[in-house]
């Protein structure tokens, strides 16, 4: 397993690249525009792992900005933690054996969704590709993530 990113959303995109790249001395590594989903990523590294950022894509924080004005409560600011794991199926089928809930399934052998006892949401990137296989793939979404 390999620590990926953290995500935190963002209400105003120019003054936080401000305080994380000018304040803190964050580097701006790359981003995403998604017209389709209206929400801009912005993935920033420490100084000290720029290098590490531009081989591995990890480790960064990701700012999202969602277009649509949204006042983010009760930690809907804070969005995840994500890690790659070498086989989603066997990290999921453990998870579910202890009781934890897959809120999103790995249905495509890509990507799931799980939260920690105090509700934090954890993003599960598959190491490489899996082929979707059952029972994940007619697993439906439970609560949120």
């Amino acid at each position: 397993m390999r620590y990926l990113h953290t995500m935190v959303r963002v209400k105003d995109l120019d003054a936080s690249l401000r305080f994380y790249c000018q304040g803190l001395g964050l580097t701006e590594m790359y981003r995403t525009e998604n017209d389709r989903g209206r929400f801009t990523l912005v993935f920033l590294a420490a100084p000290e792992d720029v290098e590490l950022a531009r081989e591995r894509k990890a480790p960064l924080v990701e700012l999202t900005y969602n277009w649509d004005p949204e006042d983010y409560q009760g930690g809907r600011n804070f969005g995840h933690l994500a890690y790659r794991v070498d086989d989603i199926y066997e990290t999921c089928q453990r998870l579910m054996d202890m009781g934890v809930t897959i809120n999103r399934p790995p249905r495509d052998g890509h990507m799931a969704f799980v939260r920690s006892p105090d509700n934090i949401s954890i993003e599960l990137l598959q190491d490489g590709s899996l082929e979707p296989a059952e029972p994940w793939v007619s697993m439906p979404n439970t609560g949120a993530w």
